[in-house]
């Protein structure tokens, strides 16, 4: 008999390639909001989260949009199948333009190293940052071995959230999975506590 197929994780990766022209560096409070415009119901789901947009290096306030940008946006199963049967949109991110191709799923697989570019912390405090990152952890049921990398501020209406990044490794591979379908810390929507795979914790 043979061994029955594992079910499908219930959230997944909606990859949106992307056209226009610029974007502020600190777009992650207007990224947000225009989403939540475009749609309504995504504030409420207690999954969902946002990776930022990889923009071109520099220093100017308004960065250049890669030709190869994306947008993955983070989502239960069935609000993806939404979106993949629905159509382009357009979008003003902080006055500029923004447009959304369809999207196509990009399943959560178990990776032994995940990074997250932005976790939210508390205070600026890299100690205290890694003891609650400890805690989330514990709570997550998640090990592995813990790198904090670099502290960084997210430019918000409200203020300024300090944030790290961090790259756990040697994780088995429910935990995993697991850590990728929940994050850690607030702020989701602003790209915080989004977990990816990475080929090895040399890089931090």
């Amino acid at each position: 008999m043979s061994a029955a197929a594992p079910e499908p994780c219930p959230t997944v990766d909606l990859l949106f390639p992307l056209s226009g022209r610029f974007l502020p560096r600190d777009h992650a409070q207007a990224l947000k909001d225009a989403l939540c415009r475009a749609w309504p119901w995504l504030e409420a789901e207690p999954l969902a989260g946002v990776q930022g947009v990889k923009l071109v290096p520099g220093l100017e306030p308004q960065a250049m949009l890669s030709g190869r940008a994306k947008l993955l946006l983070r989502l239960s199963r069935e609000r993806a199948t939404e979106l993949i049967h629905g159509t382009a949109i357009n979008l003003q991110v902080a006055g500029q333009a923004l447009y959304l191709d369809v999207p196509h799923v990009r399943e959560l697989v178990p990776h032994t190293t995940l990074y997250a570019y932005h976790v939210a912390a508390k205070d600026a405090d890299e100690v205290g940052f890694m003891a609650e990152v400890t805690r989330e952890l514990a709570g997550l049921g998640v090990g592995g071995e813990r790198v904090c990398g670099k502290r960084q501020q997210l430019v918000l209406d409200s203020g300024t959230v300090t944030t790290f990044s961090l790259m756990l490794h040697g994780l088995a591979p429910e935990p995993s999975l697991h850590l990728q379908q929940h994050g850690i810390g607030p702020h989701r929507l602003l790209g915080c506590g989004i977990f990816i795979p990475h080929k090895s914790a040399a890089a931090v």
